[in-house]
């Protein structure tokens, strides 16, 4: 593979990181700030950076990066932009460098100090223009698709964890080099992969009409349901990795179709005080949700069963989804993630406010949500 334009424009290669320099040029950018996390630097990937950029290139770095990223944080990586005199951002790592270069890059050229009125169920389109910084994405996980779409997904300073979207906010480049994740952890493997996998089935599910979106959702289900097992197996499969990569920056691309229910209450239990991963969380609760919306998906229910090569049928597919998660090593219920029962009607409450919630199959009430809720926290 190579050189790829849809949403933007993307390197996709083994050994893509060494087209940085060149694409950093394209976006005009000649003084970046880098955006990553403590774990990304003493993986050593920092180093890896450096080591294709020209000698004479002036990088600022923030790694900082929390694993929900927040207000508070975007604020600091903005005081860094600024004072570097920065004229655009390297986004290095996971989902969660990758949304908060993307809310630097807004923050630091619309003004104020607050990203809420950016928030997309607070009207924040309309108001968010192309004064944003250009970004440069680099994922060096398999998962959140961030590298290739138009949101950003920050716990504010009110607790709540929203998106913040608009064209204008999808990277200039992406560049995805497989290699950058040889050797990641089996569980953060596991986590990343089954929320491209979840990107891909929300997808498909929704009701919106986009061929091209559910095409490429089809392919990258296919995909991640053969290569996961192998990637958290064996972290130096080169293959599964490369497919994984592709898995999951072809969710991205195809949720613009929309996502739904699983999303809607995952992102307001991600903005929990207790550190929950976005993509574990979607194992969780997407058999739940599958089998929710069962009645509203019978003709994508083929589709589905067709992708991963499964027996067709709502209750058949949620049971291969939640055994998947099984034999990648992921919990299975929401109280062995250290979610507290009583918080659920409040998320409950939260997920009707969430914009997924107007995408999912089967309109859900709050009743409905914090019903799912304690099933997938019980494991009934």
């Amino acid at each position: 593979m190579g050189l790829m334009v849809y949403l933007n424009r993307v390197q996709f290669a083994r050994g893509a990181i060494a087209t940085l320099a060149e694409e950093l040029a394209l976006a005009g950018i000649v003084r970046p700030l880098l955006v990553t996390d403590a774990g990304i630097v003493a993986a050593g990937l920092l180093d890896r950076i450096r080591a294709v950029l020209p000698a004479a290139m002036s990088i600022a770095v923030f790694d900082a990066v929390p694993p929900n990223p927040t207000e508070a944080a975007v604020r600091a990586a903005t005081r860094a932009f600024l004072a570097h005199g920065a004229d655009g951002v390297i986004g290095l790592g996971g989902g969660s460098p990758l949304d908060l270069a993307k809310a630097v890059a807004l923050l630091a050229t619309h003004g104020g100090d607050s990203l809420a009125p950016y928030a997309v169920i607070e009207g924040g389109l309309a108001r968010i223009t192309d004064r944003c910084a250009p970004v440069v994405a680099i994922p060096t996980t398999s998962g959140t698709g961030s590298e290739v779409s138009r949101g950003a997904l920050i716990v504010l300073d009110d607790g709540r964890k929203l998106s913040i979207g608009s064209p204008y906010l999808i990277p200039r480049a992406a560049i995805c080099d497989p290699d950058l994740t040889l050797g990641l952890p089996p569980l953060l493997t596991a986590g990343t992969g089954m929320d491209a996998l979840a990107h891909c089935v929300e997808t498909l599910c929704s009701p919106r009409v986009n061929p091209i979106a559910a095409a490429i959702a089809r392919d990258g289900l296919a995909r991640a349901w053969r290569a996961l097992p192998l990637a958290v197996a064996d972290g130096a499969d080169a293959d599964a990795r490369e497919a994984m990569m592709l898995a999951s920056m072809q969710g991205a691309l195809a949720f613009q179709k929309g996502l739904g229910a699983v999303h809607a209450l995952s992102h307001p239990l991600g903005g929990l005080a207790v550190p929950l991963h976005h993509g574990t969380l979607n194992a969780v609760l997407l058999p739940h949700v599958l089998r929710f919306n069962a009645p509203n998906i019978a003709s994508v229910l083929p589709i589905l069963a067709t992708a991963m090569d499964e027996p067709e049928g709502a209750e058949l597919l949620a049971d291969a989804i939640a055994a998947m998660s099984r034999i990648i090593g992921l919990p299975a219920t929401l109280a062995e993630m250290g979610v507290p029962e009583s918080v659920l009607p409040a998320i409950a409450a939260a997920a009707m406010l969430d914009h997924h919630h107007l995408t999912n199959p089967r309109r859900a009430t709050q009743a409905d949500y914090l019903a799912l809720l304690r099933t997938a926290h019980a494991g009934e």
